[in-house]
């Protein structure tokens, strides 16, 4: 990963198996249909076969797999998603779902749940989730426009506002919204 100039997203090296290829194709119609249904199983599998180590999207974007509580359900469900590395170690989630119409699951269970983990790396992650918006949100935007320019693509098939989550550490067993006197 190289950082970006100042304050802002990590930005992606370029991959020498064409990443301008692969963003080209990613933005197609096809690959949305075709993405949610194989990338996700994919990635559950070979994730917990090697231990954490591998995530096979993460080849070319960042990921992480989120375990988050079930809006309706109550139970625990796990997530494979792409996300924008922040300077300052948070992450930037981008609810696209590939530009199909419905905002994804996961967006609705971090937002009646914001206290999640994420897997990077092998680790578990204590995170709490918040939903940008307005100037913040705005500028995440366009952060990660900068950092996956196939979100405009996606963006250009929704009516829906694409939600956006910044996550930022916590520590293990303190509760969103907890503050000390």
């Amino acid at each position: 990963m190289a950082r970006a100039a100042g304050p802002g997203p990590l930005r992606p090296h370029p991959h020498p198996l064409g990443l301008r290829l692969v963003q080209k194709v990613s933005s197609t119609r096809l690959f949305a249909k075709a993405a949610p249904r194989v990338i996700p199983v994919l990635d559950r599998a070979v994730h917990r076969l090697t231990g954490g180590r591998v995530l096979p999207s993460a080849r070319m974007l960042p990921g992480v797999i989120l375990t988050s509580t079930g809006a309706r359900s109550g139970l625990s469900r796990r997530t494979p998603l792409a996300c924008v590395p922040e300077e300052g170690g948070g992450w930037l989630l981008i609810g696209s779902d590939f530009g199909r119409p419905a905002h994804p699951a996961w967006t609705r269970n971090l937002l009646a749940h914001p206290d999640a983990t994420i897997d990077r790396r092998g680790r578990d992650i204590p995170v709490t989730a918040r939903l940008l918006t307005g100037a913040e949100r705005a500028a995440a935007w366009q952060a990660a426009l900068a950092f996956w320019p196939p979100y405009a693509v996606y963006r250009s098939r929704v009516e829906r506002e694409i939600r956006l989550f910044r996550l930022t550490r916590r520590e293990p067993g303190a509760a969103a919204g907890a503050r000390e006197p």
